[in-house]
């Protein structure tokens, strides 16, 4: 009896310690897209046009008014909370000229999904841009048991593409 309610109460603390195991401090995510010298930060408001959009892409209202984003030259690092099933997911995503550089997962709260922390699932995002129609120029192969969290951060990569755009014109 006791060995099978310790059997059941640890599988049922692996997705919770899978989904808290690691973290990269926006800080520390900075200083390394940056090598070292972080610049100043900067903000886009999203009104009018940017927040209509906004809506469009994440497919809900953004719960902030503004994103804070650094810039050096055409590359531009924005670090984004989307939420993924239940509980937000810390995107970094990382634009050069109109196109992605690389995407990161900062932090990952959700239970299940973590599968898009991989290098095979994220290198899919190098070099892609927004289409006229502010979708991705390219599908994103999906993780079967992640769709929510491929869609959050497919979601944030078009959004940034799309908030990037905004500040070079």
């Amino acid at each position: 009896m006791h060995k099978a309610f310790l059997i059941t109460l640890t599988l049922s603390l692996i997705p919770w310690a899978v989904a808290s195991d690691d973290h990269i401090a926006p800080e520390d995510y900075l200083r390394r897209v940056f090598e070292g010298t972080v610049p100043a930060s900067d903000t886009v408001w999203l009104t009018g046009e940017n927040r209509e959009a906004a809506e469009r892409i994440l497919g809900h209202k953004p719960d902030y008014l503004r994103v804070r984003y650094w810039q050096e030259g055409q590359r531009s690092a924005w670090i984004i909370d989307e939420i993924g099933k239940t509980e937000p997911i810390t995107i970094g995503v990382v634009v050069n000229g109109n196109q992605v550089e690389e995407v990161e997962v900062l932090a990952f709260r959700e239970s299940r999904g973590w599968e898009i922390k991989h290098d095979f699932f994220k290198r899919q995002f190098d070099g892609v841009s927004l289409a006229s129609n502010q979708r991705l120029d390219r599908n994103i192969d999906g993780i079967s048991g992640a769709t929510l969290s491929v869609n959050a951060m497919t979601n944030v990569s078009r959004l940034v593409l799309l908030l990037a755009g905004s500040i070079s014109s």
